[in-house]
């Protein structure tokens, strides 16, 4: 009798060893966000995080794409036996709704993107798994000196390079004294690389009227043109061009987007 009760104990230890061992946990320093909580039963497969990344995603009820800047999470779950892909996106359809998000796009049973102030949450699901994103739109901190050589290599590789470090007056075309330092760097790098050729383009937010926030652009831009050909650059290698309000890079609803949005493009021609 005590044999028999020792192999059915020694047994059911077995069982529960394996099943402790079987049991399939999170990858390696990925956690849960604090927005919004994972399916119950669900299993973090890989999770990123990052300071600044950008994500493309679906913005509006017709899907248009709007890619989206700032601190940047990721996460890939796979989820419990049994759990079905509508009942996985109606369970963050409600969750999200519940923690005052506003969806702003959903493609029932496989995608929503919502958003909250400037935190947007998007669901890539599947059911059997899925994905989740989450982006804080801020602007990025500067952390790299404009100088001749970084400006070459990104003009190089892409063709044009956003230039922040130009300060004007309010609603003026005036160049401030802090802004000599960048435009010393520009002009350096153009005297450098004598067969660039520059358009010369501003870029303003979406505080004032349209029409003058193209008008101030464009004058800005001029600004530009005239300070480097005062400081020994041809000036039949540039030319000014505004675009206003027309160009976002970044949300103008904040004041980090619009502080972004306020710039100077210089772009090989």
């Amino acid at each position: 009798m005590r044999l028999a009760f020792r192999l059915v104990r020694m047994s059911a230890i077995l069982i529960l060893t394996f099943n402790v061992f079987a049991q399939e946990t999170d990858a390696e320093g990925c956690k849960d966000s604090p927005i919004i909580t994972r399916m119950p039963g669900s299993t973090i497969h890989s999770c990123e995080n990052k300071e600044y990344e950008q994500a493309k995603m679906p913005a509006d009820a017709d899907g248009a794409e709007k890619e989206v800047e700032g601190e940047f999470h990721s996460w890939d779950y796979g989820t419990r036996e049994g759990v079905s892909e509508i009942q996985v996106y109606r369970n963050f359809e409600t969750a999200l709704k519940k923690a005052g998000f506003t969806i702003v796009f959903q493609a029932s049973p496989g995608t929503i993107t919502a958003r909250k102030g400037n935190t947007w949450f998007w669901l890539q699901n599947s059911g059997t798994y899925y994905y989740q994103t989450i982006v804080t739109e801020k602007a990025m901190n500067q952390e790299v000196t404009a100088d001749a050589s970084s400006l070459s290599d990104e003009l190089n590789k892409s063709g044009h390079v956003a230039v922040y470090g130009i300060h004007f007056d309010t609603g003026k075309a005036s160049i401030l004294p802090d802004s000599e330092n960048v435009l010393g760097e520009i002009a350096k790098m153009l005297k450098q690389n004598p067969d660039v050729k520059l358009s010369v383009e501003g870029h303003t937010d979406n505080v004032g009227a349209a029409a003058a926030n193209q008008a101030l652009s464009e004058k800005r831009a001029q600004a530009v043109v005239l300070w480097l050909t005062a400081h020994g650059v041809e000036a039949s290698r540039l030319k000014a061009k505004g675009w206003g309000q027309s160009k976002p890079v970044a949300d103008n609803s904040a004041e980090d987007g619009r502080a972004k949005n306020r710039r100077v493009e210089l772009v090989k021609m």
